[in-house]
């Protein structure tokens, strides 16, 4: 090969390499916007307290809402047949018992809710800790660990958020399967 045609390649491949530093300079540029923006969401995930005071309230109060309007409603059942009849024979026991039923009902339906709030909670975080770990490429069992959550956890959250897409796409589809995780 002819010093000129040596010459030639060598330019040829320094404007090859030149190009492939800038577009992988552009590529990391962009990753850094890109993560940079995602960030604040990530790490209100990771720093979840679940759902607000408000919305625990909200939900606690239609939950037990709705058993507590059953029982009104046999109570009442009670009073009117007591009206009717003039007969109070067993009503207070009536009453007991539905005492008892609802107390029951309400204490249960609210271990019900703490639990709710508890795993919503939970949820996020772990929605959180897959996040980092698709951005950056992070160990998620290593921060799970970090942060007290069983890494048994972490692999069902892994399993149940899918592996369909990667990078920004499978990101994103975090967000919209969180939303189907506490419907």
């Amino acid at each position: 090969m002819s010093r000129a045609a040596q010459s030639h390649t060598r330019q040829l491949t320094d404007q090859q390499l030149a190009l492939q530093n800038q577009l992988i300079s552009q590529s990391n540029l962009q990753g850094l916007k890109d993560r940079s923006l995602l960030m604040p969401t990530i790490q209100s995930l990771l720093t979840s307290q679940g759902y607000t005071p408000q919305q625990r309230s909200a939900i606690t109060q239609q939950s037990l809402g709705a058993a507590n309007t059953a029982f009104d409603a046999l109570r009442q059942r009670a009073a009117n047949r007591l009206a009717a009849t003039n007969n109070t024979a067993g009503y207070g026991d009536v009453l007991a018992q539905l005492g008892r039923e609802q107390a029951q009902t309400d204490a249960s339906q609210t271990q019900q809710n703490q639990i709710s709030f508890a795993n919503r909670q939970l949820q996020e975080q772990l929605a959180g800790l897959n996040a980092l770990g698709q951005t950056y490429g992070i160990d998620t069992n290593l921060l799970g660990r970090a942060m007290g959550v069983p890494a048994e956890l972490l692999g069902v959250r892994q399993r149940a958020s899918g592996s369909s897409g990667s990078g920004l796409g499978g990101l994103f589809g975090i967000g919209a399967g969180i939303a189907s995780l506490f419907g």
